[in-house]
């Protein structure tokens, strides 16, 4: 009889190691391993970077100082690839102006050699608690449930409440991804979306959706605001590409 979901095991969390030094990455996946925790190690950033774009992980433990690229470069370079898994700073830089600059760029902690294995588990697993709650609050990928309202093609969107409210005062429910798919085309006024684009930012850069599926929700969408009678002229098609939402008429992309 297979386990009932209060029974089943929580799957072991997947802690990618970017760390050139062969022995220290060793030990620190054992001990890792050890804790109840999966190990992926790479020991210079483009490996780290290819495995990311292709794999999830929970959390990436990054030394800053690797052989083909420094770990700040690395971490700005998968943020604007929109891989925003939790980092973890590692390094025998004990500055403080190091440190600070690292948590200003976004890292979820800092960690100076030498350290303890003990500190470092803790640390990974207070990271991995901090993640769990902000997935919680969030919508989509890009769309958290505690977002502003905004508007859309004469409609108002309410993400806290999962609704759409009409001209004539009418408010229907909506789902997860028409909302994200409708705040990211807010967020991008006047720039033309490519659909792999809006998939990775709605669903996730790792997420298996093709774009039929996702033209499939912008065809709801599209009903939906025909029902009740919404001009829809400034969100567009541009054929082969993607669409585009451009109130302000700044381009003439799209039919």
């Amino acid at each position: 009889m297979p386990d009932s979901p209060a029974t089943r095991p929580n799957p072991k969390p997947l802690i990618v190691v970017v760390e050139d030094e062969a022995e220290l990455a060793t030990l620190v996946a054992q001990y890792l391993e050890r804790a109840g925790m999966r190990v992926q190690i790479c020991n210079r950033s483009a490996h780290a970077l290819k495995f990311l774009q292709r794999n999830f992980a929970n959390l990436v433990l990054l030394d800053l100082f690797l052989p083909d690229q420094g770990g700040f470069e690395l971490y700005e370079e998968l943020r604007s690839m929109n891989i925003t898994v939790p980092v973890i700073f590692l390094t025998g830089n004990a500055e403080e102006q190091s440190k600070v600059h690292g948590l200003e760029l976004g890292g979820d902690d800092y960690i100076t050699k030498p350290f303890s294995y003990a500190e470092l588990v803790a640390r990974i697993r207070a990271v991995l608690r901090r993640s769990e709650y902000k997935e919680d609050l969030n919508l989509t990928k890009n769309v958290k449930v505690n977002d502003q309202p905004f508007a859309f093609c004469g409609a108002k969107i309410t993400p806290v409440r999962l609704e759409i409210t009409f001209p004539n005062g009418e408010t229907l429910p909506l789902g997860r991804k028409e909302i994200g798919i409708l705040s990211f085309l807010n967020d991008h006024q006047g720039e033309v979306i490519t659909r792999k684009a809006l998939i990775h930012s709605v669903w996730g850069q790792h997420a298996d959706v093709r774009s039929r599926s996702l033209d499939q929700y912008v065809v709801k969408v599209r009903e939906l605001f025909k029902k009740m009678g919404l001009d829809l002229a400034d969100f567009r098609t541009v054929h082969g590409i993607g669409y585009i939402f451009d109130p302000k008429k700044t381009s003439k992309q799209g039919t």
